[in-house]
């Protein structure tokens, strides 16, 4: 493979042309003559010094160069954070994954859970404190950042409307990813029942958005390019003064362009707008969104939780729907949101140790 030399002298990693903590280019890309050349070069044992005809000096390994040319697969791979999915159905309920709040203290706490999130797309933390909110919070700090909303950062909540939505009321909610609304949607979803009285009800639903995607696409290829290829717009308009649209709309199933594989689930009907098809095309989605969601409704899909104080639970809002049962009497929940990169890079950093994930940078 012939290695371009713009490139090769856009990726010399000595200390002038990279920051040796940060990893960041010191090198100004476009101060490189356009017609840059090799002068004089030299193989070593272990990989080659090139001379340039701007007269700085690289030195280049044969593990860097190998990488270069021909890792590509394993590159995506640790770039993106991908792993082994396991899609699941109802019969998940049987054997959820799980970790103990007892091995909070230990170094493998958040690689434990965030790798189980990355695989079946949630995970429930056990015998979490619940008489405070605080341990909570601690917990889901250590995975990264709280995500900030319009809704405040970390949430203690009561089903009485203090933020204009229906996730504070005590009706039925259908299965939905959050935060449809915002260009970029929360990544990671956390709920803990701190507290139940005086009622009943109140399951949690959840779904596995990347099985039902599977599913459309195995019975009706068309109605899942319409899903995948249309876009449709969201927005939150409830409280005072805010009206979240994003700039575009965004189809319910989004893909990543390099490998085609299925990212993100985007649905949630109740915050839906527009779709942005003609008048006399329309019909196109309406019949394919009425499919997708006759697969979501599937009762072979929807695995049903009754959730209990002590009991987290922890998702991945671009992949697992959630909804629950109508309930009565007082819930008090607490939680929050983390961004998608945020925990991507926690996973990949403890996945596969800062060396490995920095080496596929290029």
């Amino acid at each position: 493979m012939r290695v371009p030399n713009i490139w090769l002298r856009d990726n010399c990693q000595c200390a002038t042309c990279v920051h040796t903590e940060t990893k960041q280019r010191l090198l100004d890309t476009f101060k490189i003559p356009q017609d840059i050349s090799i002068k004089s070069h030299e193989i070593q044992e272990d990989g080659i010094n090139v001379g340039w005809s701007d007269g700085h000096n690289s030195k280049y390994t044969m593990g860097f160069l190998r990488h270069a040319c021909t890792d590509f697969g394993m590159k995506n791979i640790v770039r993106r954070g991908l792993s082994k999915l396991e899609i699941w159905d109802s019969s998940i309920a049987s054997d959820p994954p799980k970790v103990s709040y007892d091995w909070f203290s230990r170094g493998d706490f958040v690689k434990m859970i965030l790798n189980r999130i990355r695989q079946y797309g949630f995970c429930y933390i056990d015998d979490v404190p619940f008489n405070e909110p605080e341990p909570t919070e601690k917990l889901l700090e250590r995975i990264s950042f709280i995500r900030p909303t319009h809704y405040g950062g970390f949430y203690d909540f009561t089903a009485d409307l203090a933020s204009a939505d229906t996730a504070y009321t005590n009706i039925a909610l259908e299965a939905h990813t959050d935060t449809t609304y915002f260009s970029d949607p929360a990544g990671l979803q956390a709920f803990h029942l701190l507290s139940h009285t005086e009622g009943e009800g109140g399951a949690s639903l959840l779904v596995d958005g990347f099985k039902v995607a599977k599913d459309l696409y195995e019975s009706d290829m068309e109605a899942y390019e319409v899903l995948s290829t249309v876009d449709v717009h969201c927005h939150a308009s409830g409280n005072d003064g805010i009206s979240i649209q994003p700039y575009k709309g965004f189809p319910v199933l989004q893909h990543d362009l390099t490998s085609g594989n299925l990212l993100q689930v985007r649905w949630n009907s109740s915050d839906r707008a527009s779709v942005d098809l003609p008048m006399d095309r329309v019909d196109e989605w309406y019949n394919a969104a009425r499919k997708w969601d006759a697969l979501v409704k599937k009762k072979g899909n929807e695995y049903w939780e009754q959730l209990t104080p002590g009991r987290l639970l922890i998702f991945d809002n671009w992949r697992v729907m959630h909804g629950r049962s109508a309930f009565t009497g007082k819930r008090r929940i607490c939680g929050a949101y983390i961004n998608r990169d945020d925990w991507i890079s926690k996973y990949k950093m403890l996945h596969h140790g800062r060396e490995k994930v920095l080496s596929h940078l290029l």
